[in-house]
């Protein structure tokens, strides 16, 4: 299933959004410029090295420093592919304006680095032992899809569902697209825990914790619905 478009109108600019898409994007333009050498070096200088903290020693001797924990949060502006930027771009851009009207800017931002470093916490706490570079927005996107999941359950998400080679266009309940997405995220996050190899090369864990983050910082986050005019019929509103 891939979201085309959700049915809540955006009420402002949202520059936060857009601000975050931009950096990204730039800096992926300056990923194409590295040699595969230089790109390497990269992914493991800013993205995340789970063993880099929990083994110093193996750390300093691929010469990396294990007291340096930017990683954390620069590991979510790093992407490994278009098809890796453009989905996770594209995600924020379709839930991140709601949630940004909701917030404001400058609350927003902050939310959106917390949930990327507790999704960044989260791959390392289920993934100590990696080796492997962990880059990539989505746990961070995740934190906005469960803030928008708690904000708007009764919004409708225009999805693509490919039927073999005939495309298919539904209109989904909000609460039913990130809750199916959430619990799949979930189920093969507990597979890879149980499985003999590595499962796949997605940060499964990191996603769920971004998530969960979300919804729990939300209300912290969220304006008072005094301090806030919204032009949305009341059915998109659970209060």
């Amino acid at each position: 299933m891939f979201p085309l478009q959700d049915t809540v109108p955006a009420r402002g600019v949202p520059l936060v959004t857009w601000g975050l898409i931009l950096v990204n994007s730039l800096v992926f333009l300056f990923e194409l410029s590295l040699p595969d050498r230089q790109l390497e070096h990269l992914f493991y200088l800013f993205g995340l090295v789970p063993a880099r903290y929990s083994h110093p020693d193996w750390a300093y001797w691929v010469g990396l420093r294990w007291d340096d924990y930017w990683p954390f949060l620069t590991c979510t502006f790093l992407h490994g592919s278009w098809l890796h930027l453009v989905g996770n771009m594209w995600t924020l851009y379709l839930f991140g304006d709601n949630v940004e009207d909701r917030m404001g800017p400058f609350r927003f931002l902050i939310f959106y680095l917390l949930c990327g470093l507790a999704a960044s916490l989260t791959h390392y706490l289920t993934n100590p032992d990696s080796t492997l570079p962990t880059i990539g927005a989505s746990g961070a996107v995740a934190g906005v899809m469960g803030a928008y999941l708690l904000l708007f359950p009764a919004a409708r998400v225009i999805t693509l569902v490919p039927v073999f080679f005939w495309p298919l266009f539904v209109e989904i309940p909000a609460v039913f697209y990130l809750g199916l997405w959430y619990l799949s995220q979930l189920l093969n996050g507990v597979v890879a825990l149980h499985a003999p190899a590595p499962y796949g090369d997605v940060a499964w864990w990191a996603h769920v914790g971004g998530f969960v983050t979300g919804v729990v910082l939300l209300p912290l986050f969220k304006q008072p619905r005094k301090r806030y005019r919204h032009p949305y019929p009341d059915e998109y509103w659970p209060w």
